[in-house]
């Protein structure tokens, strides 16, 4: 078994694993399904960078030379996807406290689109009253 075919079946394996945890209807799995798809990503333009066997990291002579771009590619998309995901997840947290729901369409199967959920009471106790 080559390296090529071990790296692509492991990353058809995670893409397979992000897609699938994008189609649930909650949320947070929502947001997990993202990062993977991101870390496929990843994995992806590092790969497009070739697979070396002693190869040097930075010129000294002779002999190859890894190309040091997919490495920086992927170190911006990890900060990149790093900061997404911290907004995503912001995102979902106002979503569900808007809506009442961790859905991603807003409402609790089996329920009307248009019913709410009762709101929680006020943690003061007091029913509202000061």
């Amino acid at each position: 078994m080559s390296m090529e075919f071990l790296m692509a079946s492991g990353l058809g394996f995670v893409t397979a694993c992000g897609i699938y945890l994008l189609l649930r209807g909650r949320t947070f799995p929502v947001v997990l399904g993202l990062s993977l798809i991101g870390y496929a990503v990843n994995v992806f333009i590092f790969l497009v960078g070739r697979l070396w066997t002693d190869a040097l990291p930075i010129l000294v002579g002779e002999g190859p030379v890894a190309d040091p771009l997919p490495q920086a590619l992927v170190l911006t998309a990890i900060v990149i996807g790093f900061a997404t995901t911290g907004f995503v997840i912001e995102l979902a947290l106002r979503s569900r406290h808007e809506s009442g729901s961790d859905h991603v369409d807003g409402h609790e199967p089996g329920h009307a689109p248009g019913c709410m959920p009762p709101a929680p009471p006020p943690e003061g106790g007091q029913g509202g009253r000061a």
